[in-house]
């Protein structure tokens, strides 16, 4: 029997439970995949302790991205038995098998492993839609990321210099800049040795940025809106430091847009959006110029301890769950 992880009760990482679990019936048009690896994101842990806007009835199984190999297909027609592909899911990927439909399927990049495909679409997805869909960054932009240490925040760094952006990138430790400098980053700034809207202020020579990534929120949100250029595009990611206030006198004075973010939501409305993005981010992958940079690699039974890498923010990129 195949096993994974099991959300009873809401509550913290070490409330989930690791159980073999019947395997699920495949219908028409539906394929099995072998899981290899999954990717942890935020939304998860929000979603097993009952905090996020989906909540899927009681039990479940979180992971919204995994990666692994086709065992089994019924009635499908341009999914073969050996594909290697990546998994979309809003959930259920914390596991050893799942069961879905093609449109969920992406070829896995010939130039990844298992562990970087099931690290790929959430974050850089949510980077390419942020920035090239709702920023439309052009070259030359001054671009600002905040949290450049965390999965999506390095994504945007990366796309950020595919884009022809100057990039920005603030982190709270020296070894998280070192990596967002091998990334691409042109600057860095490190929280707490002095504040980032004056190093911003000293690297752009007063005149501030054109683009704010931020998944942080909180103060670092309040204080992204007193670093930046005329008509500036301050990108809500996410609130892993609390929900930030925007002054309406600043977005004004500077005749800014606050722009929300939400990739997966996007896509929902508009596949075509997401068909777009998807070929663009695999054509990056495949030329090299993409990759996720994931710090730990972790058993699929030590679930609760890769969340727990998350929640505290020790993770430099992404963390994956091995299954085999």
């Amino acid at each position: 029997m195949p096993r994974a992880v099991i959300c009873r009760e809401l509550g913290p990482p070490e409330a989930l439970k690791l159980e073999d679990v019947a395997r699920a019936s495949l219908a028409s048009g539906q394929v099995r995949v072998a899981i290899h690896a999954a990717g942890l994101n935020f939304p998860d842990i929000l979603m097993a302790a009952g905090q996020y806007q989906l909540k899927p009835p009681l039990p479940f199984t979180p992971g919204m991205e995994a990666a692994g190999e086709v065992i089994e297909i019924a009635g499908v027609e341009n999914v073969s038995v050996g594909d290697k592909v990546i998994v979309k899911a809003r959930m259920g990927c914390y596991a050893e098998e799942i069961v879905a439909t093609p449109d969920q399927l992406v070829a896995l990049p010939t130039t990844f492993d298992y562990a970087q495909g099931a690290a790929f679409l959430a974050a850089h997805g949510t980077a390419y839609h942020a920035l090239h869909d709702r920023a439309q960054i052009k070259p030359g932009d001054v671009l600002l990321v905040q949290g450049a240490g965390g999965g999506v925040g390095l994504a945007a760094v990366e796309l950020g210099k595919v884009f022809g952006a100057t990039v920005i990138a603030a982190a709270s430790s020296e070894e998280k800049l070192a990596v967002a400098r091998q990334r691409g980053a042109d600057h860095v700034v490190l929280y707490g040795r002095e504040p980032f809207r004056d190093a911003v202020k000293r690297i752009t020579d007063g005149r501030g940025v054109d683009v704010v990534f931020d998944p942080v929120g909180g103060e670092i949100f309040e204080d992204s809106l007193r670093c930046i250029a005329w008509g500036a595009r301050l990108l809500v990611i996410g609130f892993t430091g609390g929900i930030g206030v925007a002054r309406t006198n600043l977005v004004l004075i500077k005749g800014a847009s606050v722009l929300g973010v939400r990739a997966g939501e996007a896509v929902r409305k508009d596949p075509a959006l997401g068909v777009a993005r998807q070929q663009a981010l695999t054509r990056l992958a495949e030329e090299r110029r993409i990759s996720p940079n994931i710090s730990h690699r972790l058993p699929l039974e030590d679930y609760a301890a890769a969340m727990r890498l998350l929640m505290e923010r020790r993770a430099i990129g992404r963390v994956v769950l091995m299954t085999r």
